[in-house]
């Protein structure tokens, strides 16, 4: 083995035993790169820790390493438009020097003060000029936006994004945050286009892989990391942590203490956040559905003395928010691993009050 760990638990990071979302990253790739693109906008979402930034940074690298793109990564908190002017004029040769030439924004801090042109009026004119520049120059950009949410900045980006798209101009966006942040921002008015835009769910990883991965890099046998592989449910940051604790422990069995630590960096890092933003009655119902690896519907409305509507609606939060699965008709089971382990540290809930 070798003598520096494999796995990481930093968020973001692209560790260097990454199981790549090759599909996703394949997909969109091949249709940003024909001739003409079917699609100008993707979203990737899924609940924290499932590896949506990972897989973002990994197309961005993708892109950087061709000549005729150029990506910038932008904060949703931002004005986007602005930072995308200031980022192509400080760091795009090329643009530097047809600002330089033709656009007077030092109205806007940017660029050098052309006396014989008047002061372009708006942000976003001149970044719809730049994008015809980058257009006859045979140049793409792609803009990508991490954790977004519904902000102002962003809305204003999109709205104006559909502009641009219909002047038929080389921009492209991708962007990635959790299932309730965008689904804020598809339902926000105005923004009919983003709803439609192309959009990626981080599913659980494939537990082949992540068994052999397991058995090749840690020296396991085939059942222990099987059995490790099934613990981690193809959770993403799952998969990192008790890899990087077993790789730590230099045992070739799953080790209480590996067990302890696995559980400590999920719920400090991960479940508590997630526990922190549920519903009262999210969490009155989860302590009952924890209790079964599968549970039948029929038996926690009787347990827990509900009706079909009372649940309705924690279940649909309960679903996008990536914590349960209820796929298979009349079921549920959870989808974080050893959440119940989690849920059971946190002592008796008091019964929810409608």
């Amino acid at each position: 083995m070798a003598t520096k760990n494999p796995y990481t638990i930093s968020f973001g990071k692209i560790p260097s035993k990454y199981l790549s979302r090759n599909y996703i990253i394949d997909s969109i790739a091949e249709d940003l790169e024909s001739d003409a693109p079917d699609e100008q906008a993707f979203k990737l979402t899924g609940i924290r820790g499932t590896g949506k930034t990972v897989t973002l940074t990994a197309i961005e690298q993708h892109f950087k390493k061709d000549d005729d793109w150029i990506v910038i990564g932008i904060r949703s908190d931002s004005d986007i438009i602005s930072e995308l002017v200031a980022h192509l004029y400080s760091s795009v040769p090329m643009i530097s020097e047809f600002i330089d030439a033709n656009l007077n924004l030092t109205a806007f801090g940017i660029g050098l003060n052309i006396a014989k042109k008047k002061p372009v009026a708006s942000l976003d004119y001149a970044l719809q000029v730049l994008l015809k520049e980058l257009k006859a120059r045979g140049k793409r950009l792609l803009v990508t936006i991490d954790e977004a949410r519904k902000t102002k900045g962003i809305i204003d980006f999109i709205q104006q994004f559909q502009i641009y798209i219909r002047e038929e101009l080389p921009i492209f966006v991708i962007v990635a945050g959790l299932y309730e942040d965008i689904e804020s921002l598809e339902n926000a008015d105005g923004l009919t286009f983003f709803l439609r835009a192309s959009k990626y769910e981080m599913s659980p990883l494939n537990m082949t892989y992540i068994r052999d991965d397991y058995q090749d890099t840690l020296g396991i046998d085939f059942e222990e990391a099987e059995k490790m592989a099934f613990l981690t449910k193809g959770y993403a940051y799952a998969y990192q942590t008790l890899g990087k604790y077993m790789w730590d422990s230099k045992e070739k069995h799953l080790t209480k203490e590996v067990l302890r630590k696995f559980d400590e960096m999920l719920s400090e890092k991960v479940y508590k956040k997630i526990w922190s933003e549920l519903a009262p009655k999210d969490k009155w119902f989860l302590q009952f559905i924890i209790k079964k690896e599968t549970m039948e519907v029929t038996e926690l409305l009787e347990i827990t003395k509900s009706t079909h509507s009372s649940w309705s609606i924690p279940r649909s939060r309960l679903i996008e928010k990536g914590i349960i699965d209820a796929s298979n008709r009349g079921s549920i089971s959870i989808c974080l691993p050893r959440f119940k382990e989690f849920v059971e540290s946190l002592g008796p809930l008091p019964e929810f009050k409608a």
